[in-house]
C-alpha cells in the first residue's frame, strides 16, 4: 500500500485550539497508509507582493512543505462567518508567485470544528471557495462540521466522544481513499 504525506492546516493558533485537538484526534485515526504532519502557519508573514522579489524564509519553507505533500487537510474555526485571517495568508503565501501555486492539484479535505452547535459551517464553505481558486480537489462527502466541541475532549486534548470518534474514523477512511483516487506520488 501506498504511504502518502498529508499536510495538515489548522486555522487556529491558540494553545487549545479545539481545531488542533481536532487534528491530533485525525492524525491518531488515520489509516496507515498516511502519515500526516501538522504544518505551523503562525509564523508565516502577511503575504505582501512588494515582497515577492526576495521571499521571507518561512514563505519559501511553507511552500516547499506544501510541494512535497501528496495531499491536504485542512481544519478550520469560523471568525465572523469566514476563515482566519491566518489561514487565508497560508493559502494566498502557498498560491503564489503567481503560476508557481504550491496547492495546485493536490487533493484535499476540509474540517471545521467549533463550540457552537452550527459547527462552523460558514468558515468550511468559504474556505471551499478559495481551494477551488487554487485549484485543491476538495472531499465532497462526507462533510465535516464538529460542533459543540468543549464536550468532546477530556482535559489532556484526549478525543472521548465515540460517536464522533467514529465519525471521523470513517472521514478519515474516505479521506485516505480521496487521496489514493486524485494524488500524483513525485
Amino acid at each position: 500500500m501506498k504511504n502518502f504525506n498529508i499536510a495538515v492546516i489548522v486555522g487556529s493558533l491558540r494553545k487549545e485550539s479545539y481545531n488542533l485537538k481536532t487534528a491530533n484526534a485525525l492524525i491518531s485515526l488515520a489509516p496507515e497508509s498516511l502519515s500526516l504532519e501538522i504544518l505551523n502557519i503562525s509564523n508565516l508573514p502577511m503575504f505582501n507582493e512588494d515582497l515577492e522579489a526576495t521571499p521571507p524564509n518561512e514563505w519559501e519553507e511553507f511552500r516547499r512543505q506544501i510541494r512535497s505533500a501528496d495531499g491536504l487537510l485542512f481544519l478550520t474555526p469560523e471568525y465572523n462567518r469566514s476563515v482566519p485571517a491566518v489561514l487565508k495568508n497560508a493559502i494566498d503565501v502557498g498560491s503564489r508567485p503567481y503560476g508557481q501555486n504550491s496547492w495546485n492539484g493536490k487533493p484535499g479535505a476540509v474540517v471545521s470544528v467549533s463550540i457552537g452547535n452550527i459547527s462552523g459551517f460558514g468558515a468550511n464553505h468559504h474556505l471551499r471557495q478559495s481551494l477551488v481558486f487554487v485549484n485543491v480537489p476538495t472531499m465532497a462527502q462526507p462533510e465535516a462540521y464538529i460542533a459543540e466541541a468543549t464536550g468532546l475532549f477530556d482535559e489532556s486534548g484526549n478525543l472521548i466522544n465515540d460517536s464522533t470518534k467514529s465519525f471521523l474514523t470513517d472521514f478519515m477512511v474516505a479521506f485516505e481513499q480521496w487521496v489514493t483516487t486524485h494524488a500524483t506520488k513525485n
